[in-house]
């Protein structure tokens, strides 16, 4: 008789090998009932009456030791509307790229050296990602607090800076212009988002954010971020750096390619105007509409997308709310916003501690929701990059992420 064929009963219990693989079978098999319960009861619970505690459960490791997260669609990337399953790329997953910031923001797609460049704005300092080996370095310190960024036509960098209040260009041959610091000799807020146009201009917004003392500077003595006097703005700035006080309205401005600086977006059409995009025609300006910034006695933003008409002569009409991103009763406050080269809207949310909402929405023109990217930070900004304009980075908090599409941005990044 041979080993296998012995019928005493204690004979298996003697071979230790026997024994753990029926205890490793019984437990998967027990792991399977419980698994096929909960599935049940999960299938049969009531709807939760708030958002998700986690985006995913269990909550998923996005960093590049995390275990592989999808063989088709990435669990955290929503089709709301059958129609995000044309835009959204099933065979990939969202990569945490990068983290250690202190608030990410305004990401700038390189197309010729095919980098990413954002601005950690606290540290003042932008950074770079390279594509071709994904290494994160340094891009340029100190960067004047920049917050938005972007390339023109001629693949020059635009940067908008809090601490020097101004619109900077960094030209090809390694120099820096002053495009704008002021609006009929009163200085600029804080510049924040910058898109260039095919026709040489510049438009660019201009909140009153970079008054904060952790992301710029605060007013002089006597400003609406400081009015006591007891900040000191030039504490920690270069010799010879001189506070300044808000002077304007916030409002939305074009700089000519003359450079004349024209009003197109009031305060009183879009309060706290933020992140702005032009449809792929060119036709539409969208321009995003947060909340209150530092010392802000004006009407405020609610945390909306309006968009405007852009006619020849370039003067805006028929402005109207494009959305007021309020998803399952949770609103999705917008910030930095990009359209693909269908004319989809795609923006950055922070819905704050509604976990399961921040990251990205994105709309059609008519604005219709059509699906979400769920990520476990709040999401500042947005662009499409990568060699074929396919990738969506998004600067998150303390983090770069990205996520290939079935789309392409629309217009330089």
């Amino acid at each position: 008789m041979t080993r296998h064929e012995r019928s005493d009963p204690n004979e298996e219990q003697r071979d230790p090998n026997v024994s753990r693989r029926t205890l490793v079978q019984g437990l998967a098999v027990s792991a399977a009932a419980v698994a096929s319960i909960g599935s049940a009861l999960a299938q049969n619970a009531p709807a939760p009456v708030g958002p998700p505690t986690t985006i995913t459960s269990p909550p998923r490791d996005f960093s590049p030791r995390g275990a592989p997260t999808t063989y088709f669609w990435d669990p955290d990337i929503i089709a709301v509307d059958p129609s995000f399953n044309d835009l959204a790329q099933p065979n990939t997953s969202i990569k945490r790229l990068y983290t250690g910031l202190l608030w990410a923001e305004g990401p700038a797609w390189s197309s010729q050296g095919r980098y990413l460049l954002w601005s950690d704005i606290p540290n003042n300092r932008q950074m770079r990602w390279s594509e071709d080996d994904g290494h994160v370095s340094v891009f340029r310190m100190p960067s004047n607090y920049s917050n938005g960024n972007s390339f023109d036509f001629q693949g020059r960098q635009l940067s908008c800076e809090h601490l020097t209040r101004r619109v900077t260009r960094y030209e090809n041959d390694g120099t820096a212009t002053v495009l704008a610091d002021n609006y009929q000799g009163k200085r600029l807020n804080s510049p924040n988002d910058v898109v260039a146009h095919p026709d040489g201009s510049y438009w660019f917004t201009d909140p009153p954010y970079g008054g904060q003392l952790y992301e710029g500077e605060p007013d002089a003595a006597g400003g609406p971020s400081n009015p006591a006097g007891k900040l000191n703005p030039r504490i920690g700035q270069p010799a010879g750096f001189v506070p300044a006080q808000r002077e304007l309205p916030t409002n939305c401005y074009r700089i000519d390619p003359s450079g004349r600086v024209d009003l197109v977006v009031s305060e009183d059409q879009v309060p706290d105007p933020n992140g702005l995009c032009f449809s792929p025609d060119y036709k539409k300006l969208y321009v995003v509409s947060t909340g209150k910034g530092p010392g802000d006695s004006g009407p405020g933003g609610k945390g909306d997308v309006f968009v405007f008409d852009v006619g020849a002569d370039n003067k805006l009409s028929n402005g109207k709310r494009f959305s007021d991103f309020t998803i399952d009763g949770v609103k999705c406050g917008p910030d930095g916003i990009r359209c693909d080269v269908n004319g989809n809207v795609w923006c950055s949310s922070n819905a704050g501690r509604a976990v399961g909402y921040s990251g990205v929405t994105v709309w059609s023109p008519e604005g219709k929701l059509l699906g979400r990217i769920r990520l476990p930070e709040v999401c500042g900004n947005i662009t499409f990059g990568g060699p074929k304009r396919n990738r969506l980075f998004m600067a998150a908090s303390q983090s770069l992420y990205a996520v290939y599409t079935a789309t392409q941005g629309a217009g330089p990044a």
